[in-house]
This record gives C-alpha cells, structure tokens and sequence, in this order.
C-alpha cells in the first residue's frame, strides 16, 4: 500500500532509525554505526548494525535489514499500512488521506475487523439463548464462571449450514466478505455454508483488541476435535498468540505457554494472567519474539501425553533463540494445567511453577526416560547422548552441573561424565571449525544472499548488478546513462533486476531513490538483500567509469550465456571485440 511520499517523509524524520531502535535494542557506537544483539535472532556477539546516515538497518548474522518501517514490521509483526500508523502514532502525526485503490484496501480490512467482530457477538448471543442452556452447561461443568466467559467473548456456533451466514447478510455484509474472513466455506458444487456449526466458540483477539478469527470446539468426540479460522487478510497464526491481549497487561514476571484455548482460561480464571497459547500450530519463532518482547521468562505448561512433552522439546529450542529463560512444568497426576487446576486448585499449580525446573533439567529427564538405567548398555547409550545434549549449553558452569546430575541419574563418576562431555565438545568445535573453513573456501557461497530463495545463477554477474544498484542509490545522477547502457533484461538475477527497474520508474518520475521508496513495495527478504547491499557503502572515486566498468562485466556474462547476438556473428568474436574495448577503456 502506497503513502504520499512527502508525508513518509516527514514519518522517517521524526522517526529516526536508531531512535526507534534503541526502544528494543541495547545499541553502542562504533565508527559511523551503532550496534547491538540482534533482536531477530539469538545470538551472543552483536552483529546488529544499524547506520544513522542510511537510515537502515542490517544483521550479518541472519541478513534481515531495511529501513525504520520494515524493522517496525518485523519487531512488532505488523503488515506495512500498520507499521506506518504506529509510527504515526508515536510521532503524533495524522495519516493522511489515501487515493481510490488506499481507500478501498482500507475499507476492506476495516469491514474484515467489523464482520469478525459482530461474528463475535452472534456466537456469544447465541449461546445465553435460553435453548442452549445445555452449551452453557459444557462450560460450566468446565469449571468456569460467567465473568471470565465474557471477559474472553465465548459462544456458540449453532448446528445450521446458515446461522451465521443469514444473520451476517443480514447486517449487510457480502458472502465474498464472510469468505474472505474464513468464517464461511464453498462446496465444490458453490454452495456456501457456514464454516462453525455445533461448537463452542473461541475468538481470537490482536493485541489492539480486534476481533481477527475463531477457534471451535467439539462438545463430543467428533473430528476435528477444534477448528481454527484460516489465513485471512487480518489474521496470520504466526503473528499472533490467544490472550496475549489480556496477558500484555500482566505484572507477572513470566508467561506461561500452554497448548490450548481452555487451559489458558482456566489460567487466567485462577488468577494467572500471563497464561498464552499458540493457535493451533507448534510455536513460531515469530510467536516466540513476540513472548520475548513482554517478558524475559516463559514457563513451558504444555499437556503430560507423549505429544504434549515432544512440543515442549521442540518450544525449547524456538523459545532459547529468543534468549528467553526457559522452565519447563511438570503436571502430576493431571492431563493439563485445567484438569489439574479444577482438581487440585491455584495454589497448588501455583506451587509446581516454583518447583519447575531449567529446561536442561527437564530434557535430562526426558531423556533418561528412554533408557532402562538399571541396564549397563543403556547407561553409556545415555551418557552419550546426554553428553551431546549438554555441549549445546553455553555456560560452562551450567555445563557442569548438569554433567553432575546425569553422572548421579546414571550412576558413574562427575569426572568420568566430564570427560565424555569434553570428548563431544572438542568433535562439536571440530566440526564448527570445517564448516568455518568450507565458507572461507567458498567465496561463491559468500557471495549469495542469506536467503537461499533469492539465489543468484550467476554469481559473477549479480556481484556487478549489485554494485551498479549501490552507485545508483549513492549517485543518482548516473541513472539516466545507466538506462541508456543497461536494459534491465541483462540482469540475471530476477529480485536485481526488480529492484532496478523500481530505480529507474522512480528516476523518471523525478523521485528520491533510497530505502524509503522501497518500503511496503519489494517483500521483506528482498529488503534485507537490498539493506545488506547498501550497507557496503560507496568509497570515493569515479562513479561514472566504475559504473561502466560493472556494467563491462554484466555485458560480457550475457554474451557468455546467449543473451546478446551480433546479427551474423561468432558469440566467441562478440566476446572478443568487447573485451578488447574494455581493454581500450582502461
């Protein structure tokens, strides 16, 4: 979605990058730039660079970059309208008005936010109707009360094909709308009915309190046992958590993750308000930013079945990257937190959190658990595999104690189990250290963009077409002759080539060509390509003939590959003649 450029602006300036920035990382100056630790990835050495005079930002660790919107996008998980208005918000500017196509997109998801919300109401009146008394039992017997129903918007989705659809029309929204919203299906022979029908109804709520999807329960054993809204315009799974815009205003220190839509209200009912859950898919690494980004601590309540554990293990591993500290719940005699909660109370779950345990602690467990450890064969499978589990611990402190832990679970000496530990050190920074020497080896392998998605087929070509694009942006008087000498067809790589003819559309125009003019239009891994090449920066010197120079090689590959043909001439004397004029020039 486009913006007056005068008004995006007047945005990037009173919204300086390393200002907003600085409000999520810990940034240091070093030379022109400041940098941190990545807040998109976990890491211990900074690698998070972000320049005052570009106004971008740029990680060589995992090569997201861009400017100040597209960091807005990705710490806060906004698509880019949104990420504009938060920004506009913080500077106290108004958005303005928007031409037909704007207006429209924003009307759209506007009625999209409208729909879902008067959705919303019709489960909830729905289920106080006198006739569904026995739904209202359902939770009820849950062990809920009628506050913290409300305080969620539960409901009821009626046994019809129609209900909702009928009540909707009613209201004035279009089928295409409600279908959109994921609150509809369409037969193969057209027919279009209601996607809910006979389940309890959970909505799911952004942090700005829109209405933005559904889970539905089952009261029996039907299959599925819950279904979720699809990927809509308004709502991503990834992007978002069930009652994280309850849990955002918690004074907890943690946040407890759970599985599913009644065990986090079971939580919050028993006094646990930072209680989440993810929607209906494993964790994200998305959703574990997002966590990160309210608290430091995050305890694991996930269900005590073989599935429930297996999750758990793999929450840890997206949850660490985070740099989250991590505990991991055990839940006695109980299937989940609810069961567990309506069995035993608050305080005795409130009692398991304080004795939970690291998460190290927890996979020692897990692990041990596989093996018979009165058997000496599974005992040394188990120390090795303990071994290897605890050289991914970076303290070498923590490193030993838990050693010492699976020395005593096994029954063998702390120093016999230090040893082992060591041996799968030194073949862990062995293998560290060939990878290491494979990349120094591999400049072709260097020379590729982070995201694999956007490799270059011609590595030699794309180096040129990369810095052509970086002269352009630091000079760009050259565009104009870089239009007459280089049809955007010689690009070989398809996002360089993009990016180019966006450069030379905004040259015509008379419009500013930097970061800011790509904001919203080229995908986010195309702005961390893009970021990562301007990052470089431009040394002094003759632009113009190392422009020519570049465009020389980017010439030379196509003749290689085909692309050019003299009418009636050898490629092989074409490739000549052009070398020999490169040759005349230098």
């Amino acid at each position: 979605m486009a913006f007056d450029r005068v008004f995006l602006d007047e945005l990037a300036a009173r919204n300086d990058i390393v200002d907003i920035v600085s409000q999520y990382v810990q940034l240091k100056k070093s030379g022109a730039n400041y940098f941190g630790l990545c807040p998109f990835h976990n890491e211990k050495t900074p690698s998070f660079s972000v320049s005052a005079d570009k106004q971008i930002f740029h990680c060589f660790g995992c090569g997201a970059g861009g400017g100040v919107i597209t960091f807005v996008m990705k710490a806060e998980g906004l698509e880019f309208p949104d990420a504009v208005r938060f920004l506009a918000d913080k500077a106290g500017m108004q958005v303005p008005e928007q031409n037909e196509a704007e207006r429209h997109a924003a009307h759209r998801r506007e009625r999209l936010y409208a729909l879902c919300k008067d959705a919303a109401r019709f489960f909830y009146d729905t289920l106080w109707l006198p006739e569904n008394r026995g739904v209202q039992q359902y939770f009820f017997s849950r062990g809920l009360h009628r506050r913290v129903m409300n305080r969620f918007g539960l409901g009821y989705a009626p046994d019809s094909f129609h209900a909702l659809l009928d009540a909707m029309c009613a209201k004035g929204y279009t089928r295409d709308e409600m279908m959109e919203a994921g609150l509809v299906s369409q037969s193969e022979k057209g027919r279009v009915y209601d996607r809910f029908r006979n389940r309890v109804m959970f909505p799911i709520i952004d942090v700005r309190g829109n209405v933005i999807a559904f889970g539905g329960r089952v009261m029996d054993d039907s299959k599925p046992k819950y279904l979720n809204s699809p990927e809509t315009p308004i709502f991503h799974k990834s992007r978002n958590l069930f009652a994280l815009n309850l849990a955002k205003k918690t004074k907890s220190e943690y946040f407890i993750l759970a599985e599913g839509y009644m065990d986090v209200i079971a939580l919050h009912q028993a006094g646990f308000d930072s209680a989440v859950a993810s929607l209906g898919t494993s964790l994200t690494e998305e959703q574990a930013r997002i966590i990160a980004r309210h608290t430091g601590q995050i305890v694991i309540s996930y269900d005590a079945d073989g599935a429930g554990q297996a999750a758990a293990q793999r929450a840890i591993d997206i949850l660490k990257k985070c740099d989250l500290q991590v505990k991991v719940l055990k839940i006695p005699g109980a299937k989940d937190p609810d069961e567990f909660i309506r069995e035993k109370g608050a305080d005795a779950y409130r009692a398991i959190i304080e004795r939970s345990e690291n998460h190290n602690a927890y996979r020692l467990e897990q692990l041990a658990g596989k093996y018979d450890l009165e058997d000496d064969e599974a005992r040394v499978l188990f120390l090795r595999d303990a071994a290897r589990m605890l050289t991914g611990i970076e303290s070498s402190i923590e490193r030993e104690v838990y050693a010492g832990r699976a020395a005593k679970m096994a029954g063998v000496t702390a120093e016999a189990m230090k040893n082992e530990v060591g041996r799968e050190l030194a073949i862990r920074r062995k293998r560290q250290k060939a990878q290491e020497r494979r990349q120094i080896r591999s400049p072709v392998g260097q020379a590729q963009p982070k995201d694999r998605t956007l490799a270059y087929t011609d590595v030699r070509s794309a180096k040129a077409e990369e810095n052509v694009l970086r002269l352009l942006f630091s000079d760009q008087p050259l565009i104009a002759e870089a239009e007459r000498e280089l049809p955007p067809a010689w690009f070989s790589a398809p996002v360089l080539r993009k990016i180019y003819e966006r450069v030379l559309t905004l040259d015509r125009a008379g419009q500013i060509v930097d970061v800011l003019s790509f904001e919203g239009w080229i995908e986010p891994n195309e702005m961390s390509l893009l970021s990562a090449i301007l990052e470089q920066g431009v040394p002094a010197g003759d632009h113009r003939r190392e422009m020519t120079e570049y465009i020389n090689t980017i010439r030379l590959q196509r003749v290689k590959d085909g692309t050019i043909r003299q009418a009636d001439e050898d490629p092989l004397l074409t490739f000549g003649r052009i070398k020999n004029k490169m040759r005349e020039d230098e």
